[in-house]
């Protein structure tokens, strides 16, 4: 490799001569590419279509070693660093411009210890890499709600899904931590070593270091859960929707039901006619006794006259895959999120007329109800912001042809700022789109002045920036 001009931390540039970078590449197992190199398009691309960056360097890491020497490579050179897991976050952090991106999708080993119900999981995996090896036993991690999803990003933001209300936030089955700091040192976090880092770790998103595994407790779940749609007319939203706040009142914990609206897609047991018309859908799982579940789901079932109920028996492993058709790579991706303590009437109306005026043929709303054990962890006990049983609403912009940029973001935001009134201020950082950074301290509430605390202290210069980032306390970076 020849000498190069990379992006620093100052937004300018920072020439590395050709001996260092081969000194890089020569303590590496896994590869270090650039713009050059055939598969370097292929690697730099993330889900989210709108992100077009391109780093100057990207290290395709194999293990915890090849972290470290990256990591010490951008802080002695004071170089724009990005992180790479999954490549899903919507905001588009995994990529820098410029810059060096670290790229873990090589890492993808899961390790399961049936006995002790424990798992031990590298940053690059997808949670259908989790889920193929956890369920092979029974077992299961609770995380999210699209298979393709890396298993870091979703972890580091708090992670939740089906199960979530059962068994907790991924963040709150979090045991251990491997994680490489700022200054390029490899140092456990948990709850009696570094505990301020592995607070942090736990909602903190990926401010504070890279984790090159992470130590998770497993949940016996048999293969099979009770889960599917009942689709509704969109007419009927309103009272649907209000029906479906009440029964969620004294829905078990083994039950989670969410509530998405969308012109409908054609799925084959919808019949012809609906294809493309505006619907409510209330997806549900419930993870536990099959018969029990069918007895936990019928107040919600029999709510309205629903087009098509779907709801049975289903293989875990499948459900968590069931809207990867839906959020497949390549389109253009826009998100709005807020939390809510309560589904008004007011937050409803206004919910119904953004579907009204939907921009186009894959956007949606959706709103996720998470509480339950998730909701019975003390505030301050994580990072993770909100921990009051609450609603999540996620306005999903998405899109295929640049020119309806300035349409699906103009709905997205409109919808967000019509319901900013009846939302409580804090968001999952994981849905906050790069425009959001304003948002960061508000979304933490609480929690963000010791967050900036544990910064200042972990990483001083602000490396890991790349992210809806928090600020060091009393720093410049």
């Amino acid at each position: 490799m020849n000498d190069m001009s990379l992006m620093n931390l100052q937004a300018g540039k920072t020439w590395v001569g050709a001996a260092a970078i081969e000194a890089l590449v020569g303590r590496q197992r896994g590869k270090v590419l650039e713009a050059s190199d055939a598969s370097y398009d292929e690697v730099r691309a993330i889900w989210n279509a709108m992100i077009d960056r391109k780093p100057a360097l990207i290290v395709q890491c194999a293990e915890a070693a090849d972290v470290v020497n990256a990591v010490r490579f951008a802080g002695d050179n004071k170089l724009l660093l990005s992180v790479r897991g999954g490549g899903h976050n919507i905001a588009g952090s995994a990529v820098c411009d410029g810059g060096l991106m670290i790229d873990l999708s090589p890492m993808k080993s899961v390790r399961v210890d049936v006995a002790a119900k424990k798992a031990w999981v590298e940053p690059g995996a997808t949670l259908a890499d989790v889920d193929k090896e956890t369920q092979a036993f029974g077992l299961v991690l609770p995380t999210g709600i699209n298979s393709t999803t890396g298993i870091a990003g979703l972890t580091l933001g708090g992670g939740f899904g089906w199960t979530t209300r059962k068994f907790g936030l991924t963040i709150d089955n979090l045991l251990s931590a491997d994680v490489v700091t700022a200054n390029g040192a490899l140092v456990r976090a948990s709850a009696t070593e570094n505990s301020d880092l592995f607070w942090a770790l736990r909602g903190g998103g990926g401010n504070f270091g890279i984790v090159t595994a992470f130590e998770f407790k497993l949940h016996d779940l048999g293969q099979e859960v009770l889960s599917g749609l009942v689709v509704h007319p969109f007419a009927d939203a309103k009272t649907v929707l209000q029906q479906y706040r009440q029964a969620l009142e004294t829905a078990p914990d083994e039950l989670t039901c969410w509530a998405v609206m969308r012109q409908a897609p054609p799925l084959p047991f919808l019949p012809q006619e609906w294809h493309g018309k505006e619907v409510l859908l209330l997806p549900m799982c419930y993870c536990g006794d099959l018969a029990q579940g069918e007895k936990a789901t019928e107040r919600l079932r029999s709510i309205g006259k629903p087009i098509a109920d779907v709801v049975g028996p289903h293989p875990f492993t499948g459900w968590q895959q069931a809207f990867d058709p839906l959020l497949t790579p390549g389109a253009r991706n826009y998100w709005k999120s807020h939390d809510f303590t309560e589904l008004s009437d007011a937050a409803i109306g206004i919910l119904l007329d953004a579907i009204g005026k939907l921009p186009g043929p894959e956007c949606e709303v959706f709103i996720a109800h998470v509480g339950g054990a998730a909701g019975r962890i003390a505030v301050g006990s994580t990072a993770f912001p909100q921990r009051n049983s609450h609603f999540v609403m996620n306005v999903h912009a998405r899109w295929r042809e640049p020119g309806m940029d300035q349409r699906c973001v103009g709905w997205a935001r409109q919808l967000f700022d019509a319901a900013k009134p009846h939302a409580v201020g804090t968001a999952y950082i994981n849905f906050m789109p790069e425009d959001d950074g304003d948002r960061v301290e508000a979304a933490y509430g609480g929690n963000y002045q010791r967050l900036a605390e544990i910064k200042q202290k972990y990483d001083p210069q602000n490396l890991f920036r790349m992210n809806q980032n928090v600020r060091p306390a009393g720093g410049d970076g």
